[in-house]
């Protein structure tokens, strides 16, 4: 009997890249660009995750909508010139990432995805920095989805691999991915390394501290 297929659905940003520099950075151009007071960096870490939209409401929800939708449009285009500026070294890859991407799948019966509050447009030229364009099956991001922690992206995922949702995981480092994983029924995992502190991954069914842990967390998972 063959082995049920499985998926394993990756966070980006605060998960497999540190893209912490590009973000704060990106945040603090727009904001001074409209002559509006700079969030901590506090502040702006903790909304990571989140659709921009959304990010940018919950940082500055005293402000009008249109200074909001001003807000978003110059972080777009800060990202956007950041990463032209400086390509792959804008959001590393964190240790053991690519190391365990390659290793699970290796293994026939494993599907990759990612489910990010990133755009399409950035997540496709983040994958294309890092040479991961094989790797990932199913790519769930914000310009399709409500923002996280809605389970949309996840049941989309589910969809398009044809993964029953006991089969899958979501990995992230916020508690919007682990409320996000709970809402559409699969197992989340934790990791400490992201931008969120590991008491706020209540919903998650582990917290891993290092890649290294995700292939045995995962058998103990699955077996």
């Amino acid at each position: 009997m063959s082995a049920p297929l499985r998926l394993v659905l990756f966070d980006v940003d605060g998960t497999l890249v540190d893209s912490q520099g590009s973000i704060v950075h990106s945040m603090t151009a727009s904001f001074q660009a409209a002559s509006v007071e700079v969030p901590s960096r506090e502040a702006i870490l903790s909304i990571v995750g989140l659709s921009l939209p959304l990010a940018i409401a919950q940082l500055v929800p005293q402000q009008s909508t249109t200074v909001q939708a001003q807000l978003v449009d110059g972080y777009k285009q800060a990202y956007h010139a950041h990463r032209l500026d400086l390509g792959a070294a804008s959001s590393p890859l964190y240790p053991g990432a690519r190391d365990a991407i390659e290793a699970l799948h290796a293994v026939p019966e494993i599907l990759l995805g990612v489910a990010t509050g990133k755009s399409q447009r950035g997540l496709d030229a983040l994958i294309e920095a890092h040479g991961l364009e094989r790797y990932f099956v199913t790519r769930q991001v914000a310009d399709h989805h409500p923002s996280k922690p809605h389970p949309s992206m996840v049941q989309t995922a589910l969809a398009e691999t044809g993964v029953e949702a006991a089969h899958a995981v979501m990995i992230g480092d916020t508690s919007f991915d682990m409320d996000m994983a709970a809402a559409a029924g699969v197992t989340g995992i934790g990791v400490s390394w992201g931008y969120h502190d590991t008491a706020a991954l209540s919903a998650a069914s582990c917290v891993i501290e290092t890649f290294d842990q995700l292939p045995d967390t995962l058998a103990t998972l699955w077996k």
